[in-house]
């Protein structure tokens, strides 16, 4: 499906991802991955979609999000929204479909093959519209997990479905054990962090 004079677009649905490589005990090498499509066709854009929690005094994501903003990632980040549920319980909501969206209808007629890094059924509808403008559409989540990521309607409307588990030895990691107290964070010039999960849908 995909043709070397291609000109590729990835948007990538942060949270969604990240629970996909979760729930298959990997974590996402976005160097890897930015390389890996490059070499796939002509990579004109990669977007990354993520929730932030503002308020915070650190937040967890912050680290990527820097990280990739200076290694060819185009960022839409936007504030989450924290409520407590009826139990009492803090939630985070931040959800960026809209975003994706629009960045994906606006930069159609300049490419030839979209990527979606999201398995949310939500995006069926974005899916059609650019079939119908002549962008060939693959959908990358997983249907190896339990449940599978993936929405069957959103499976079966992509032109091309790509495995999240068939690009883990091309664009995975283990899991990082987590860091001892006092030690020194990632190296930034040698490695990007693992993407936590910054909101719920």
């Amino acid at each position: 499906m995909f043709y070397r004079d291609d000109r590729l677009a990835l948007f990538i649905d942060g949270s969604n991802l990240y629970a996909a490589a979760k729930a298959l005990g990997f974590d996402i090498d976005y160097k890897l991955l930015r390389a890996e499509f490059m070499r796939r066709g002509k990579l004109v854009r990669a977007f990354y979609y993520t929730a932030l929690l503002e308020n915070d005094e650190y937040s967890p994501i912050r680290p990527l999000v820097d990280w990739l903003n200076y290694n060819g990632f185009t960022m839409r980040t936007k504030p989450a929204k924290e409520y407590t549920d009826s139990l009492g319980r803090r939630k985070v909501k931040g959800n960026m479909d809209v975003e994706l969206c629009v960045d994906a209808l606006e930069l159609a007629p300049h490419i030839d093959h979209a990527v979606i890094f999201s398995g949310d059924g939500d995006f069926k509808p974005l899916v059609e519209a650019l079939q119908r403008k002549g962008v060939r559409v693959s959908v990358c989540s997983t249907i190896r997990s339990q449940p599978p990521m993936i929405s069957d309607d959103l499976r079966r409307q992509a032109d091309n479905f790509i495995d999240l588990e068939d690009l883990r030895e091309v664009v995975g990691r283990p899991p990082r054990e987590p860091r001892p107290e006092g030690t020194r964070p990632w190296p930034r010039e040698t490695s990007e962090p693992s993407t936590p999960v910054a909101a719920e849908e």
